[in-house]
């Protein structure tokens, strides 16, 4: 990623932390946002200390306007957006724990408009500033496609923004395909499930070594990822 511009959403922890980290490790320039910004103060240290550049900008992705700023101020880091990330997203509830029928109309609101909304702002936004070769990534679970109980909104907003990536997928020139890491330690997920770090590989091999072809319009999971780089 020499001298490449990524965009990481949701990198103060978890998955969008160890994303950036290692898109940095690989020589990636990272703009990286979140809502929390000591949170992500605290991840752009960690990339600097171990030699990486980064860019931090608080925004929140459910504001389409902090999201325009946020592409904006990454394309002037570099010649445009060669990576997007779209990894923000919010979980209401203990993971597993959250039935349909029982849910609150502010849970199921807040995440569609994070994890639904907040996909389709971080992708249009980042549009007029794709460089030729871009690829975007949206981060999703198996949940979006195998509904389980007890996962309620947040499974449906998983399915919705696949959805989107698919819409863009079918519409743009760059590639745009979902990243399912599986179950992965976060507290998102409750803490159990793979090393995020080990899972920042999957989204470098998905960002740069996969067939462009291969990721546009498709859902790349963690067996894709292995039977590729075995």
């Amino acid at each position: 990623m020499d001298g490449e511009t990524a965009v990481v959403t949701g990198a103060s922890r978890g998955i969008g932390a160890a994303v950036a980290r290692r898109f940095a490790e690989d020589g990636g320039h990272v703009v990286i946002c979140a809502r929390d910004a000591d949170d992500l103060a605290a991840v752009a240290a960690d990339i600097r200390a171990e030699g990486g550049t980064v860019t931090t900008v608080r925004a929140d992705v459910r504001d389409e306007f902090d999201v325009e700023r946020l592409m904006e101020r990454a394309a002037r880091a570099g010649h445009g957006i060669d990576t997007v990330v779209a990894n923000a997203g919010v979980y209401h509830g203990p993971p597993g724990e959250t039935p349909l029928p029982g849910e609150s109309y502010a849970a199921v609101d807040d995440h569609l408009r994070t994890n639904v909304r907040g996909v389709f702002a971080t992708v249009r936004e980042a549009v007029p500033h794709l460089a030729p070769e871009a690829r975007v990534l949206v981060t999703s679970g198996r949940v979006a496609r195998e509904p389980k109980p007890g996962y309620g909104s947040y499974a449906v907003s998983k399915a919705a923004a696949e959805a989107v990536a698919g819409q863009f997928a079918a519409t743009l020139d760059s590639p745009v395909g979902v990243v399912d890491p599986g179950q992965v330690a976060t507290g998102l997920a409750g803490g159990n499930g793979f090393d995020p770090a080990d899972v920042a590989e999957q989204f470098l091999w998905a960002a740069r070594e996969a067939d462009p072809d291969a990721v546009d319009g498709a859902v790349l999971d963690r067996r894709d990822w292995r039977e590729a780089t075995r």
